[in-house]
């Protein structure tokens, strides 16, 4: 059943506002279903504050006071039993430079950097930005189709200078929400390998499938826990990512002054809406988040019965978590995938720089009819080639 307390069906026209998204595509017919920013306006509360922020007249340099440190520890504590502790968070204006930053900080220019693909491409581009080398290690399908760490490659791949792994957990773009089980074996792989893990959590609160559970995987053990740079934000979830609010969970004060000395002179103050909306979207965004979880669900289902109804030649895994869908087209023979599906009116991220070449990616994070839309085009692209 609909949650009709908040509205996803009507959005604003983003045209004109700078939008990365829609501007990729101003003055033409294509729609943009691409780049991983929803459509749908913020929970109302964040809203609120922004505007109770606003109104204050001053807009200085902001440090992490106590309201979001409180708002983040108690987000961690509440929602991920996570205890956590003031001094060992950092604040960081975004995803991207704390991903390239760990990379300064945790390996030198002669090591190594391990990840599995398909992935984030910030997560590929980090490492060679930093002049490290960079491992890659494709996903595999468990008993079960679905995606997973490949163990036996990452030992066959690991080298003695490969010192830091770096995780997504939920996998953006397969969507797949890692078991505690996996995530043990890959604490155990990171420890026998002395590796500093680097797990981006920025999906963890998109988990729309009921049956599974995101665990960070700093709550594991002691053990992995003082090698694990947790990355989080509130940017997905609650469609923030133009407010650049960032943080970092580092509890070995060892690796957590390595990093403060990396940022040094680099990473200035977060922004005072930053700070703003990530205190009210982990105070309050709770009910917002249950009704968008709820219509990303719909979506989900829509698009899997709609692909596999009606598009059997694009495989599409069955995913549980983030509002990006992954679809493989291989069969479909195109050899520019991205451009063939432009030239008939959608817009997808190309899944080469996921190092997944003849792939793409939807976001559904968009009113249904707007799904039904990008989807009806796809179709007719298909059927009219």
């Amino acid at each position: 059943m609909t949650d009709t307390t908040y509205d996803f069906d009507s959005c604003p026209d983003r045209n004109g506002y700078g939008s990365l998204k829609w501007d990729k595509y101003k003055d033409s017919d294509i729609l943009p279903l691409w780049v991983a920013d929803m459509d749908f306006t913020s929970a109302p509360e964040i809203i609120a504050a922004l505007q109770a922020r606003l109104n204050h007249g001053v807009y200085g340099y902001t440090i992490p006071f106590d309201e979001p440190v409180d708002a983040v520890l108690g987000y961690l504590q509440r929602q991920h039993g996570y205890s956590a502790k003031a001094s060992w968070l950092n604040f960081l204006p975004g995803m991207v430079p704390a991903i390239n930053l760990c990379c300064h900080a945790f390996c030198g220019p002669d090591d190594s950097v391990m990840t599995a693909t398909p992935v984030y491409p910030p997560f590929l581009s980090a490492p060679e930005y930093a002049g490290r080398e960079l491992i890659k290690v494709p996903l595999c399908l468990n008993e079960k189709d679905q995606w997973t760490l490949d163990f036996e490659a990452m030992e066959a791949s690991i080298k003695p200078n490969t010192k830091l792994l770096i995780l997504c957990s939920p996998h953006n773009p397969v969507g797949r929400v890692y078991t505690r089980e996996e995530l043990t074996a890959l604490a155990e792989f990171c420890e026998r390998h002395d590796l500093v893990l680097i797990s981006d959590e920025i999906h963890c609160d998109l988990v729309f499938d009921e049956s599974v559970k995101h665990i960070m995987t700093a709550t594991l053990s002691e053990s992995i826990a003082q090698r694990t740079v947790t990355l989080m934000a509130p940017s997905k979830t609650y469609n923030l990512p133009g407010l650049a609010c960032t943080f970092s969970v580092i509890e070995n004060p060892k690796l957590r002054l390595q990093f403060q000395k990396t940022i040094r002179g680099i990473i200035t103050e977060v922004n005072c809406f930053g700070y703003a909306a990530c205190t009210a979207a982990y105070n309050q965004g709770e009910p917002w988040r249950q009704a968008l979880l709820t219509y990303l669900k719909d979506n989900y289902n829509l698009l899997y019965a709609f692909i596999r109804n009606e598009l059997p030649q694009i495989t599409f895994r069955p995913m549980q978590a983030t509002y990006l869908a992954w679809f493989d087209v291989s069969r479909l023979g195109l050899k520019n995938p991205i451009k063939f599906f432009e030239d008939h009116g959608v817009g997808l991220s190309d899944g080469t720089p996921f190092a997944g070449p003849q792939h793409v990616r939807l976001n559904f994070g968009c009113p249904r009819s707007r799904l039904q839309e990008g989807l009806e085009k796809i179709k007719s692209a298909l059927q009219n080639r």
